[in-house]
């Protein structure tokens, strides 16, 4: 089913009795089970306000659009949203509802923030049909529960995104990445943390050990760009032997990859991506036993690829963090599960806020659930 408008969207689901696969682009393979509500139609951009900073767009808007509007006004959207096309081999185009929805988040994120740290309001629609509003134009302290923060990472679970504003910022004048040759996995973390832990704000750090090159971004002013790569190459002299420096077109090319994981498109086996402690990543890393992984935010995000079927988080054990299977065959995520298992407390908390927010059970079921 393709809804229009947010009035067709409350009608639609307080008819609805069975199940609904909510999608926006549908770009991500992060839908349930049911009959496909797609919000795709619902477009345009409402609101834009280059001087306050802010954007209002309707669910379905495509992220290029955004984009382009953004970039007359030299502004961008800061947390540069992974497009997950490339590795999962979807068609359409990602929605602005989906980025929000997913809490998508790309390299910048270890530097600026997650998604929902740019979401300011939301408007949806609840499990009975309800339109219900939160938030606003503005930062501000709300009452009851943050719908804002809530929505933001449900996957559409709680309700149906049919609004969103949120922060954009200046696009900087100009970077440059700075390459450091020959470093282990282990070594590479170290890098990454020093340089992250250093005051020439870095706003991406990543390792790939398949070629042996750990990168560090630099944004800004071009002087002060070429000051604090000079500062760091200092700061890491004691670290690492061979540095290189890739200029701003490289800079843009390698991280439009690294956020896209282009590594990995076309390759085969499952994707997993693994959030954990920086200082954990290593050994994570050597556990897993992947057929190729790669290091973002300075250690803190493992992408990798298993052989099909593997069992990554049986493999992995307890540890500080969490393993969601981004691409993976239909039984092996009804087998293992697309998210990992929450603590039966806030298993608990999830459910029951579900029940609350979407109580026919409608919702994308079992997409959270646990693994049979």
């Amino acid at each position: 089913m393709t809804i229009k408008t947010e009035q067709d969207l409350a009608a639609f689901v307080a008819d609805a009795k069975a199940p609904l696969s909510v999608r926006g682009g549908g770009t991500r393979g992060m839908a349930g089970e049911g009959e496909i509500l797609s919000v795709a139609a619902m477009k345009g951009i409402t609101l834009y306000e280059p001087g306050a900073l802010t954007m209002v767009a309707q669910a379905g808007t495509q992220v290029a659009e955004i984009e382009k509007a953004l970039a007359k006004e030299n502004q961008r959207l800061a947390f540069e949203p992974v497009d997950h096309r490339g590795i999962i081999g979807s068609k359409g185009e990602p929605t602005i509802g989906g980025i929000f929805a997913a809490n998508v988040s790309g390299p910048r994120r270890i530097s600026v923030g997650a998604a929902r740290d740019f979401l300011l309001g939301v408007r949806f629609v609840d499990g009975q049909g309800a339109i219900v509003k939160n938030g606003g134009r503005v930062m501000k302290n709300v009452t009851g529960y943050d719908l804002v923060k809530l929505m933001a990472g449900s996957f559409g679970t709680l309700g149906v995104l049919s609004e969103v504003s949120f922060k954009v910022l200046p696009r900087p004048e100009t970077q440059a990445s700075l390459v450091l040759h020959g470093l282990d996995d282990a070594a590479a973390v170290t890098a990454m943390s020093r340089a992250m832990g250093s005051p020439f704000e870095v706003s991406g750090a990543a390792h790939d050990p398949a070629v042996g090159q750990t990168v560090l971004r630099i944004e800004g002013f071009e002087a002060s760009v070429a000051y604090r790569i000079a500062a760091l190459k200092a700061v890491l002299a004691g670290v690492v032997s061979e540095m290189s420096v890739l200029d701003a077109p490289g800079s843009v090319a390698f991280w439009d990859a690294q956020r896209d994981v282009a590594a990995f498109h076309g390759a085969d086996g499952d994707i997993w991506r693994v959030s954990c402690k920086p200082s954990d990543g290593p050994a994570l890393a050597e556990k897993a036993g992947a057929l190729a992984h790669l290091y973002d935010w300075a250690g803190g995000l493992i992408w990798l690829r298993m052989d099909d079927g593997t069992d990554l988080r049986a493999r992995l054990g307890a540890f500080d963090g969490h393993a969601t299977l981004i691409r993976g065959s239909a039984e092996t995520r009804r087998r293992l599960g697309v998210f990992h298992p929450e603590a039966a407390g806030l298993a608990k908390l999830t459910a029951g806020l579900r029940a609350q927010f979407d109580p026919k059970g409608i919702f994308n079921p079992r997409l959270m659930e646990a693994a049979e």
